[in-house]
């Protein structure tokens, strides 16, 4: 298997074409059909490729600021992790997670983050669910306008640091939008 670190920017028509349809086959209820993001732009993916070169996994980063109990803390966001039906249950997904881990060592990021509906893979990966009432910036995903704010206690919320900082309860305010 190789792994490509992509910026978004550099997405052809081709590459963007394969990773449409891994999306949309991994999430067939509720993807957009005419774009590679579900509300907002990734600022980079790394896509697995198996011996073939075919698209077998991808997820998507998001790095930004967020607001824990008033600190600042910076958080490498994990969106959009999946694999096709025909490589699962290989190692795909922890082979992504395990490159999102190299890539954050040694750089200025306190935290991964992620929303899961299934925790099992992040689990066996480090990452723990957290509980925090969030807020965040809503976008509807089909007209990709602007909604207003909204604040939840998301129990799908889990961290994994990889930082100094230590994590903790309270107010998480996304300063931005939800992966």
């Amino acid at each position: 298997m190789k792994i490509d670190k992509v910026f978004e920017y550099d997405i052809s028509n081709e590459r963007s074409m394969k990773i449409q349809q891994l999306l949309t086959e991994s999430f067939p209820e509720v993807y957009p059909t005419d774009r590679i993001y579900f509300k907002q732009l990734p600022h980079f993916r790394f896509l697995a490729f198996n011996q073939e070169h075919q698209l077998i996994g991808h997820v998507g980063l998001d790095y930004r600021v967020m607001n824990l109990n008033g600190k600042a803390v910076k958080i490498l966001g994990v969106i959009d992790l999946c694999v096709s039906r025909n490589a699962r249950s290989q190692g795909v997904g922890s082979r992504l997670l395990l490159e999102i881990d190299r890539f954050s060592q040694g750089r200025n990021i306190d935290f991964l983050l992620l929303f899961a509906d299934n925790i099992n893979l992040y689990v066996r990966n480090g990452y723990q669910p957290v509980r925090n009432k969030c807020k965040w910036l809503q976008i509807n995903d089909e007209t990709q306008a602007t909604k207003g704010i909204g604040t939840e206690d998301l129990e799908e919320l889990m961290i994994k640091q990889v930082g100094m900082t230590k994590w903790s309860e309270g107010d998480l305010d996304l300063l931005g939008y939800l992966y």
